[in-house]
């Protein structure tokens, strides 16, 4: 089609001029009521009286026809200035030149735009961290910087034994519905996004359905012909990184005129289709380039990512070795943890209305409070799994000094028949050995109850009001044996132990288990964190803290402890408190849990409103707890 030059027809030089161009463009008079974007591009000649400052787009040339010796100014808008009555060749050139000027122009402001747009994919590129945003990205910029109405991508999968195969894991169609489902491929050259992934080419089919004879791949039309579709011009662009290595192709399908049309039929596609041009490989290799970094990188951080979850799995799988009657209690305080920060982000009103987390946040979060008892790997193992007041050995050891007890007092009453035979004969011997008999068999049945006793007072519940007295008692009572020594059955050490009034610990045991949290947050702080989980140490070292500020290690209160440290904490209390698998307690039912939480904020210790929404949103039941034998009254508060 030709060329558009008006020219104004109120000039005479210019009306004239007009006549000399012929055929080659399409020449007509200027209506000066005709908007400038209504007619770029185009050339427009005028005369030197033509009013200024109206036809100054980029898009429109200016060619002026003056006299002579006409004095000017001439409008700095103006592309050229000839004489009234040039000859047509040089009037014929300078709109061809016109023509190419507006060309060039063009040329670099696509050319700036387009470069603008790979720049400004490459920073989204590089920004994006969630896989599936990434590969969408990439395919539809792809698409639109090159005007495609379909495109499809592919990724290069390595199994574990070295094998690879093509993943199909993305398509989008502007024209048609696509019931997409990803699908693995064989990497080999039969299919064509497999042949430009193994050789490396660019592939730009004119018409995918007739490529060139002898290439080794085909073309599937099967969806072609259930979507009732069209795939017509095709380009296909391997994805390599700057290494070389081809980590999948993109493909592109069926060039159109103006990205945002939809085609209505196949021979509209048949009409319309363009054939994919040299620019279109540059701007598609260029973004595929980006692309295979972006996904590398995406991929590398997946990598990382699982390495890291391995770490910190394996570390809780560690940690809880130590101390197997707690298995599974890091992983449910996790989920409840993240359950609650998921309430507490989803949340319009109410005291955290305006609390949100990040995804890295949420992470962050998971991480700690899969972490809150690294630091038990600091605490003695005896101590961390200590069921009853004393240690194993320990009774074992009153055990056995009640049995040399009985045997001292055996020979002792054994010594006194003697002694009653050599002094008295059998005299009255049957008489006095019944009584020696009965005084002997009274003091076992101290003894025997002694140790019932103990037995009772080792168990790790809370002791009636006199069985401190009885202790104390039984520290005090010695038995003689033949040989004059007198021995006591438990120690004074021992009585203080089995006098703890509530659980298994001594205050010093008890210290030591608190110190956890300290380790926790030393241990944590050993390892060099990303910026996104810098908090974590100080999150899981702080969810044993409280509002009140009798929590540990610390004593820090209220807004001092972080709100993710806060979840935590009543995270932790509600497992710990209906967990059935601890040896020093029985679990307790969800509502006597609850009540104990509640217990807790009425006394300032725990958040109130973190409690609501664990409660209201029923927290509770995102973990499977073990079955639990709830107690009667007994409503201990968690040691740990």
């Amino acid at each position: 089609m030709p060329r558009r030059v008006r020219y104004d027809a109120a000039s005479r030089a210019a009306a004239a001029a007009a006549g000399l161009l012929g055929d080659e463009f399409d020449v007509a008079p200027l209506s000066v009521s005709t908007a400038p974007s209504a007619l770029a591009p185009a050339v427009l000649l005028v005369g030197a009286d033509a009013a200024a400052g109206h036809w100054d787009d980029r898009r429109l040339r200016v060619v002026a026809l003056v006299e002579g010796e006409a004095p000017g100014p001439w409008p700095a808008y103006w592309y050229a200035l000839l004489p009234a009555g040039v000859s047509p060749p040089i009037l014929a050139r300078a709109v061809r030149n016109a023509f190419a000027d507006i060309d060039h122009v063009a040329a670099l402001t696509e050319l700036e735009h387009e470069l603008f747009e790979l720049n400004e994919i490459g920073i989204r590129l590089s920004a994006e961290r969630n896989r599936d945003a990434l590969l969408d990205t990439i395919l539809t910029r792809a698409r639109e910087i090159t005007r495609s109405d379909a495109g499809s991508l592919y990724l290069v999968d390595e199994a574990a034994d070295g094998g690879r195969s093509l993943v199909f894991v993305l398509a989008q169609n502007d024209s048609v519905k696509i019931p997409f489902r990803e699908s693995h491929l064989p990497l080999t050259s039969e299919s064509v996004a497999g042949h430009a992934a193994l050789s490396g080419e660019i592939l730009n089919l004119a018409d995918a359905y007739h490529p060139s004879p002898g290439v080794p791949f085909r073309i599937n039309r099967s969806f072609d012909e259930r979507a009732r579709y069209r795939t017509k011009s095709m380009l296909v662009v391997p994805m390599r990184t700057p290494q070389g290595e081809t980590i999948g192709a993109l493909q592109l399908i069926n060039c159109k005129p103006d990205f945002g049309h939809r085609f209505a039929s196949v021979d509209e596609i048949e009409r319309t289709v363009r054939s994919y041009g040299p620019r279109h490989e540059q701007l598609a290799g260029s973004l595929a380039s980006q692309a295979a970094v972006a996904i590398h990188n995406s991929q590398l951080f997946e990598s990382i990512r699982r390495l890291f979850e391995g770490f910190v799995q394996a570390s809780v799988t560690a940690i809880e070795s130590r101390d197997p009657t707690t298995s599974g209690h890091s992983f449910r305080v996790a989920n409840l943890t993240v359950g609650l920060a998921s309430v507490v982000d989803r949340c319009a009103t109410g005291a955290y209305g305006a609390t949100r987390f990040s995804a890295e946040e949420m992470m962050e979060l998971r991480y700690a409070a899969l972490l809150h008892d690294f630091g038990k790997v600091g605490v003695r193992e005896q101590v961390l799994v200590k069921a009853k007041k004393l240690f194993p050995g320990e009774l074992d050891r009153i055990r056995q000094r009640v049995e040399l007890i009985k045997r001292g007092l055996a020979l002792r009453y054994a010594d006194k028949k003697i002694e009653h035979l050599l002094d008295n004969g059998r005299r009255r011997y049957a008489e006095q050995s019944a009584a020696f008999d009965a005084e002997l068999s009274a003091y076992l049945a101290e003894l025997d109850d002694s140790l019932a006793l103990i037995v009772v007072a080792n168990e790790p519940t809370v002791l009636p009001g006199d069985f401190a007295a009885e202790l104390d008692r039984l520290a005090l009572r010695a038995f003689e044996d033949h040989l004059g020594n007198r021995q006591t059955v438990v120690t004074p050490e021992e009585t203080a132990i089995l006098s703890i009034s509530r659980g298994s610990l001594t205050e010093a045991e008890f210290k030591e288990i608190q110190s956890h949290v300290k380790h926790t947050y030393r241990f944590l702080a050993e390892i060099p964190w990303t910026k996104e989980f810098r908090r974590i140490p100080e999150i899981a070292g702080s969810h044993h803290e409280k509002l009140d500020g009798t929590g540990y290690p610390r004593g820090i209160r209220g807004e001092e402890i972080p709100l993710q440290s806060r979840m935590m904490t009543i995270a932790d209390i509600y497992d710990a408190l209906t967990a059935g698998d601890r040896p020093y307690k029985k679990g307790i039912s969800r509502d006597e849990a609850l009540d104990i939480l509640s217990h807790e904020r009425r006394a300032g210790r725990v958040d109130g409103a973190l409690l609501d929404l664990f409660i209201e949103a029923k927290i509770y039941e995102q973990v499977t707890s073990p079955t639990v034998t709830p107690p009667g009254t007994d409503k201990r508060r968690p040691m740990r």
